[in-house]
């Protein structure tokens, strides 16, 4: 039988643990874990994770793809359940002290903040995550649901969203104490996706009017101004992930439909990826545009998804050599 020295000319490396930053054709055996592996290029895509505890829709989240923080939704009725994500599985947490749903949040898995949403009826509350409990904090001056959320916990942008009927484009900003308003969005909206800080935030999609909309807009700390780039596809009830200049915008409606496209945003145009392998829509998510995460939704006639799916950008990728 040939080996493979015999026919690559080297031998396979065996190390300790998996290099740092493996090219493309490396081989290797790890003999901590008893593997053989090798890296391979592996387009964008979204790969299955451990469903979340609670299956629902209409919540919102915060945090990156190994450290993510689910809160509020809708199961059989509105609720404050909240679920850490460790990169593999789920752990339930403190429930928050006002149970609701289409809500907006901002931070990260320790340090999270949750604002408006509805009871009904819509709600301005907002309460702030230590890392096991939720405090009451100072509400937003205005009820909605249905908003845009993100930045820190001491550093937030809520914007859009319904009073009860319709959509606003009100702005605000919290700076830990107390909700600002601030310049408001160029268009009113609701149902929009949410990446970025508070000085440099994205507002994607949404619902307008004529129905679901695919205008970007961008917020640099003062003023929003309308992005030249739409996404390809135009839809509502979508998550955003990411930064005003790398960020995701995944699933949501489309009327009448459902939508599962994934886009990569660069700042300035929209490219479509792989989608998600579960189509949903009033989903939740976190993350970066090099590790997104999605997490819970709906998708008729399954009332509610605990499904979670991690994203990874096109590039090298490692893969374990199994034998029968």
């Amino acid at each position: 039988m040939a080996e493979y020295k015999g026919i690559k000319g080297f031998k396979v490396q065996y190390l300790s643990a998996d290099p740092s930053n493996p090219i493309v054709g490396q081989i290797w055996y790890n003999d901590t874990s008893k593997a053989l592996k090798f890296t391979q290029f592996q387009a964008a895509g979204w790969a299955t994770g451990n469903n979340m505890n609670t299956a629902r829709r209409s919540l919102s989240g915060t945090g990156i793809q190994t450290a993510a923080l689910a809160f509020g939704g809708y199961d059989t009725a509105r609720t404050g359940a909240t679920e850490e994500y460790d990169g593999t599985n789920w752990a339930t947490s403190g429930s928050m002290s006002n149970a609701r749903y289409a809500l907006a949040g901002a931070g990260t898995q320790t340090a999270g903040l949750a604002f408006g949403g509805t009871h009904p009826p819509e709600q301005s509350a907002t309460e702030s995550y230590n890392g096991s409990t939720w405090t009451s904090a100072n509400s937003l001056p205005i009820q909605k649901a249905n908003i845009g959320g993100c930045g820190t916990q001491t550093a937030a942008l809520a914007f859009g969203g319904n009073p009860g009927t319709g959509r606003v484009a009100t702005t605000e900003e919290y700076d830990g104490t107390n909700w600002t308003a601030v310049n408001s969005l160029n268009t009113a909206l609701s149902g929009m996706g949410s990446a970025g800080i508070q000085t440099a935030a994205l507002a994607l999609g949404g619902e307008v009017p004529t129905g679901p909309t695919g205008a970007t807009e961008e917020y640099d700390g003062t003023s929003w101004v309308t992005s030249s780039g739409s996404l390809n596809t135009a839809r509502r009830n979508l998550a955003g992930a990411g930064t005003q200049t790398a960020a995701l915008g995944f699933s949501g409606i489309l009327d009448p439909g459902l939508s599962n496209a994934t886009e990569e945003y660069d700042g300035t145009s929209w490219t479509s990826v792989n989608p998600l392998n579960t189509t949903r829509e009033t989903l939740g998510g976190a993350g970066t545009v090099s590790a997104g995460l999605a997490f819970g939704g709906s998708n008729p006639p399954v009332t509610n998804l605990g499904a979670t799916e991690e994203y990874n950008p096109a590039g090298p990728a490692t893969k374990t050599i199994t034998v029968s």
